[in-house]
């Protein structure tokens, strides 16, 4: 980044300067984003996901020192050794960022659309996923002096909105869950969420009329972009004194 008082990878004075952030889900949008910003102010960044596996090789190969680990972290296995790999190649885990999800756009009146299948798959990956992978990085995180988990959650899981019911009912179990957890694992590791309103990812690409709302009903008058959430998870890992908060990253449009 080119500001001046942004601290770059060279730069020891940097909060996240020689500290190892696995990014769940990381191969394209916030979890990419957030993997850029995050390497740019000293990080080791791994980067993660069960398919997409070209698109993040290339995404380690562009950060200094980033590597990839395929993973899916709906299956419990594979979500123990993706811990375990990030420890036997860098040998610590400071920071975790739980961002793989999964949704289905499924109009919230159409109930019988919302079968079980889905509901089990989303839950899967957002809520028992993203719970054994915590686990699992909880001994690293602690031993680390300074361990954090980032998760993130979404505007559906703190309003009646989103993509469909199971998926909002799944981010408001990861906002609880990540309440339950800072109350839990403090003092020794911070938990913390952002709960974006619609960001322009490839997931929204053809979400015309949704963009279209919020660009004429949030108060900042535009969707957010991916950098715009990695600017907050960045913001929350610096913010030494708080735990426990799910912060909305929407532009104001839950005020509408």
């Amino acid at each position: 980044m080119s500001d001046a008082t942004t601290p770059t990878s060279a730069d020891p004075l940097s909060p996240l300067h020689g500290q190892v952030v696995l990014i769940t889900g990381s191969s394209s949008g916030i979890g990419a984003a957030t993997a850029r910003q995050l390497a740019s102010v000293g990080a080791t960044v791994v980067v993660n996901s069960v398919h997409s596996v070209s698109a993040g090789e290339a995404l380690a190969g562009e950060l200094p020192g980033a590597d990839y680990v395929q993973a899916d972290i709906a299956d419990e296995e594979q979500a123990h050794r993706l811990i375990e790999t990030v420890i036997q190649r860098h040998g610590r885990l400071d920071v975790l960022v739980n961002n793989a999800g999964a949704t289905a756009v499924i109009p919230h009146g159409d109930l019988e659309a919302a079968t079980p299948e889905i509901w089990r798959r989303i839950f899967d990956v957002n809520v028992i996923g993203t719970w054994q992978v915590t686990v699992a990085a909880v001994p690293h995180l602690v031993a680390s002096g300074r361990g954090q988990v980032v998760n993130v959650s979404s505007i559906a899981g703190e309003r009646p909105t989103g993509s469909s019911i199971p998926y909002a009912c799944s981010k408001a179990a990861v906002s609880h869950m990540t309440r339950l957890l800072a109350n839990t694992l403090g003092p020794d590791i911070r938990v913390n969420a952002v709960a974006p309103g619609l960001v322009d990812t490839p997931w929204t690409a053809e979400w015309d009329t949704v963009r279209a709302y919020v660009q004429a009903q949030a108060p900042l008058r535009r969707i957010a972009t991916s950098e715009d959430v990695a600017e907050m998870i960045y913001g929350l890992i610096r913010a030494s004194y708080v735990t426990g908060e799910v912060v909305l990253v929407d532009g104001g449009l839950n005020l509408r």
